[in-house]
């Protein structure tokens, strides 16, 4: 959470979506991020796949974090799949996270999509603490999603109109 006076230490980033000039401060940051990043090809992929659902957080001049969604019709809904999330060591506990997946969410609104989910490591209780003060719920596992055989925990959130 933001307090009143860390707005003085700690201004505000800008959320753009993110550009191919981005990609190599993305994928540093995914590369800190997670034991098993994305491939810089992937990343840039993203942009033709996902050109209205791919934000960077931009601080002091730098890109700071970077958030890649989706949107999956259903046929009965569409619904928002969070792919990808990072922030920079650096640039951590400011509220960034926060801001990004705010930003994200409403375009997945402005989509109209009805919900979003994602997936997010079981060992990561820290990830799924941020993913549930911001209203995402527990819907299901899913064993071996990751390289290393690690179950996923699907988290949802539905959007209410």
């Amino acid at each position: 959470m933001i307090r009143p006076h860390d707005l003085a230490i700690y201004p505000l980033p800008s959320i753009r979506r993110a550009v191919p000039s981005d990609i190599a401060v993305i994928v540093a940051i995914e590369k800190e991020s997670f034991i098993d990043p994305w491939e810089p090809a992937v990343f840039l992929e993203a942009f033709s796949c996902f050109p209205s659902t791919y934000f960077v957080a931009v601080c002091d001049g730098a890109v700071a974090g970077f958030i890649v969604g989706g949107l999956e019709n259903t046929g009965e809904n569409i619904y928002g799949h969070l792919c990808n999330f990072g922030v920079s060591t650096a640039y951590r506990r400011r509220g960034i996270g926060k801001l990004l997946l705010r930003r994200l969410e409403h375009q997945f609104m402005l989509e109209l999509a009805t919900a979003v989910q994602l997936e997010v490591r079981v060992s990561n209780t820290n990830a799924q603490r941020f993913y549930r003060r911001l209203g995402y719920r527990d819907v299901f596992q899913i064993d071996d999603y990751y390289f290393n055989g690690e179950a996923a925990l699907v988290m949802m959130k539905w959007f209410r109109f």
